[in-house]
């Protein structure tokens, strides 16, 4: 409301400011009218020392004007830049809010059939997963969490996953870290997730994955390979959420590369530091 009451007020000194600053050509266009005169002069009846002022008023109030038109541009320019950022938030937000759901509503439909087959079992996944939706809730919506709490999530999700597969699976993690270091949560995770979905569910042996995080001063590297059978692989809502963050958080900083090699599926990930 005030903000509202100080763009109106700012408007009617402009409209005015405007309206000021015009007078002297519409005098000069109603003189060079009326007048038989091939020329005409402002003020030209008027002694110096009530010409130099009006003279010198009209001066002040065309940069007064100038100064105006120049605060209005840089308060649009302003504007936008706002509005933009508030609309990169707002997309960051429903882009974070999709990442928990996708992987957790994967976990539920396994837990479900599980919950009949192996209570015990069941209720030992639920706490875990009980821990993960706690870490995505609060963690999740923060900008940066620290590198060390990201992997221990990580953790937490192959633990998960190697306790409700009926079947060997070699998982290996491997890390080198600065522990202070700081990264955007939940963006590891949906490469973890496919590797467990396109590798490691369709295959009956020799399933495995591969993944290491290093960070160095300048960049944090993050590289998973895994195990899979060749078939159509149609790029899901998690990947095509990952690349829009990645574009939105580290804009020209980020590099995300596949390659295929006979059965064998690399996803490298770098995130510069600047």
């Amino acid at each position: 409301m005030i903000l509202k009451r100080m763009n109106k007020r700012t408007n009617m000194l402009t409209a005015g400011a405007v309206v000021l600053a015009i007078t002297p050509i519409i005098v000069i266009f109603f003189m060079v009218l009326a007048s038989k005169k091939e020329s005409v002069v402002l003020f030209e009846n008027f002694s110096s020392k009530i010409s130099i002022p009006i003279i010198g008023f009209y001066s002040l109030l065309c940069l007064a004007v100038i100064s105006l038109g120049i605060y209005w541009l840089i308060k649009q320019i302003v504007s936008i830049i706002k509005l933009k950022n508030e609309k990169m938030k707002a997309e960051l937000m429903l882009l974070k809010s999709q990442v928990s759901p996708h992987f957790f509503f994967n976990t539920l439909n396994n837990l479900y059939g599980l919950v009949v087959k192996d209570p015990q079992k069941a209720q030992e996944l639920i706490l875990k997963l009980s821990d993960m939706m706690r870490y995505s809730i609060y963690e999740g919506e923060k900008e940066k969490v620290q590198i060390q709490e990201e992997i221990e999530f990580l953790e937490n999700y192959i633990e998960l996953h190697k306790m409700r597969y009926h079947k060997l699976i070699n998982v290996d993690f491997q890390y080198n870290i600065d522990e202070n270091r700081t990264v955007t949560p939940l963006l590891f995770i949906i490469l973890l997730e496919n590797a467990f979905k396109h590798g490691v569910e369709n295959l009956i042996e020799n399933a495995y994955i591969k993944m290491n995080l290093i960070t160095s001063q300048k960049e944090i590297c993050f590289v998973i390979e895994n195990s899979f059978e060749k078939r159509d692989r149609k790029s899901g809502i998690g990947l095509k959420n990952l690349k829009r963050r990645l574009e939105l958080i580290y804009p020209d900083q980020h590099e995300l590369t596949f390659s295929v090699n006979e059965n064998k599926y690399k996803v490298r990930l770098v995130l510069k530091q600047l």
